[in-house]
């Protein structure tokens, strides 16, 4: 057994009721939309949000779409009685107005004709939410539905992960959407949880084939100027997840030595976000959060005052950004939400 990871309980400054009210307006904006779409042919014209993408437009892309619908069902299953009636009422109805056989089959034909679409980041986000909505489904007959309109989908993903991991050589280790290490981490997860065991093996070949050789990384090089995510600690994170506990000790040993015990100390500071308004610059505000799900993932893993040390900086990051998450401009509140939901454990809980 992995060491249970212990989540600060700080649900009374989360306003998760605000959370979903903000994750269904996003989802709802349809402009500004950045579809990444790769054109296949003249007669491929149709570039019309609700056209192109039915199940995953508005939020700016489709990645976006598709987690902070994740967001919504999360809300559901782990926060219901703290959104109130209404809240539940309109979080539904938005549900059940995109994940639907029709739209599904939409999107999925979309990423059949173009293998590279959204991945990692995007697949990754995907077998999330095909996860989260079997989970609810269990006892919600809607999300139940939900689960099963969302089923080709992830299961045209599960196949191509299997195929495509195996083929590339070397890891993408920045901080942003191609972070491997990331991908990953989500993928390994909701395969699990969905019983895919061909994808969580593809998974755990991969990491141990990309990272489990690492030396102490270079933290001196974080953050980027646009990351979202720590490279380090989201490989870290990715390591205790795939390895025995003795390996992933060793291994959190040699790679990030003295972490919470005086070394990395930047690591466990808030970044400095000086344009929050810019799509860019907000990456900072997810690094935020980011950074502090995975100091709560690894503080089980370190010892005595260092992992008190890890849920101190978790919590201080987390504070840094709380106001952006329903109150910063849409470059933020566009994606933040399930950062904050990740901060809050819920890739941790059973």
């Amino acid at each position: 057994m992995h060491p249970s990871t212990d989540i600060t309980d700080t649900s009374d400054r989360r306003p998760f009721s605000a959370w979903s009210r903000v994750a269904r307006q996003v989802i709802g904006t349809a402009y500004p939309w950045a579809p990444g779409h790769v054109v296949l042919g003249p007669d491929d014209t149709a570039v019309v949000p609700h056209v192109l993408h039915p199940a995953f437009h508005g939020s700016l892309d489709w990645h976006s779409c598709v987690h902070m619908q994740w967001s919504l069902v999360t809300l559901l299953d782990r926060y219901a009685d703290a959104l109130g009636e209404q809240e539940r009422a309109a979080s539904r109805a938005l549900l059940a107005e995109r994940l639907t056989g029709p739209a599904l089959a939409v999107e999925t034909d979309y990423l059949r004709a173009r293998p590279g679409y959204e991945r990692p980041y995007g697949w990754a986000w995907a077998a999330q939410l095909g996860a989260a909505t079997a989970e609810l489904g269990r006892r919600d007959e809607a999300a139940r539905g939900w689960a099963d309109a969302l089923e080709p989908l992830t299961a045209l993903i599960a196949d191509r992960v299997v195929e495509r991991l195996p083929r590339q050589a070397y890891p993408v280790r920045h901080g942003k959407h191609q972070n491997d290490a990331f991908a990953l981490v989500l993928l390994h997860d909701a395969y699990r949880r969905l019983g895919r065991e061909d994808v969580v093996s593809a998974t755990v070949d991969a990491a141990r084939a990309w990272f489990g050789a690492d030396g102490i990384a270079p933290t001196a090089q974080e953050p980027g100027g646009t990351d979202f995510l720590s490279p380090a600690l989201t490989e870290a994170v990715l390591m205790t997840r795939v390895l025995p506990p003795e390996q992933a000790r060793a291994w959190l040993a040699l790679v990030l030595p003295g972490l919470g015990a005086g070394q990395h100390q930047h690591l466990l500071a808030a970044p400095r976000v000086l344009d929050p308004a810019d799509g860019q610059g907000a990456h900072l505000l997810g690094l935020a959060l980011s950074r502090a799900w995975a100091l709560r993932a690894l503080a089980p893993w370190v010892q005595g005052p260092a992992a008190d040390r890890l849920r101190t900086a978790a919590d201080e990051q987390e504070d840094a950004v709380l106001g952006q998450i329903t109150d910063g401009d849409f470059m933020a509140t566009h994606w933040l939400v399930s950062f904050a939901l990740l901060a809050d454990g819920a890739l941790e809980r059973p």
